[in-house]
């Protein structure tokens, strides 16, 4: 998967870079149903909600029952998209699969995401697990390689910023920063059972243990075991839940 810029700035027509960068496919039959699914999104009101939960879930690479989609989603690669049972996306959400992949984000069983969240993959992946909650404007971000996994049960904050592959190779100085690629990471992991609180920062290479709670504000730049609680810029652990 070429880099955005490169996609939509390459040799080719205008028609086959949407394609390539938006639809996810050159198939006719894909565009005019990506076409009109996209006009359906911006529809309000309850006329909006039940047209997009009629159409909507064939975009995908799978949908489960019972899945509702708000007004002004912004899709790109939907095929690549494979959604449980239950989910509800909200106004404003951006979901993002570009890769060369399938199963680029999977979304488990009752999975909510607020207005203005937005999941984006850059030759990346995001799993997120059943009854899953993610409040508004969140972002979670996988690039290069580095997966964003999230289990069942969990609860993100408002504004939280979760991404793997985030940080740029830095050694050279004779050369751009943006041109050193991607410093492999390992990616995001949230165990079952995590809580952060609003505008919590989890950077690349970081695992939180299962039951374990980020306070509000927080910058997690390790891992830290289960049932701890973490606080601070960079967070560090304050005590443990022993459930007394």
């Amino acid at each position: 998967m070429k880099k955005t810029h490169a996609a939509v700035t390459g040799r080719g027509s205008a028609l086959k870079k949407y394609q390539d960068v938006v639809v996810g496919s050159r198939g006719p039959v894909d565009l005019l149903y990506f076409e009109w699914c996209m006009l359906l999104s911006m529809v309000p009101g309850a006329a909006g909600m039940l047209l997009r939960k009629l159409f909507w879930p064939r975009l995908f690479g799978s949908c489960g029952r019972g899945c509702m989609f708000g007004a002004g989603i912004v899709l790109r690669h939907p095929g690549r998209i494979r959604l449980g049972r239950n989910v509800i996306v909200s106004e404003g959400c951006v979901l993002d699969a570009r890769h060369t992949i399938e199963d680029v984000i999977v979304l488990g069983d009752n999975v909510i995401l607020s207005n203005n969240v937005m999941l984006s993959c850059k030759n990346g992946t995001i799993r997120i697990g059943d009854n899953v909650g993610l409040n508004a404007q969140t972002i979670i971000q996988s690039t290069s390689e580095c997966p964003v996994e999230i289990g069942a049960d969990c609860v993100i904050g408002q504004r939280c910023f979760i991404i793997g592959g985030g940080s740029y190779n830095t050694d050279r100085l004779d050369v751009p920063i943006r041109t050193q690629g991607i410093r492999p990471d390992a990616g995001v992991r949230l165990e079952e059972d995590v809580w952060l609180g609003g505008n919590v920062t989890v950077l690349g290479g970081v695992t939180m243990g299962r039951s374990s709670i980020a306070a509000a504000g927080a910058v997690l730049t390790r891992s830290v075991g289960p049932r701890t609680v973490s606080m601070g810029v960079p967070a560090r652990v304050v005590r443990e839940r022993t459930g007394q």
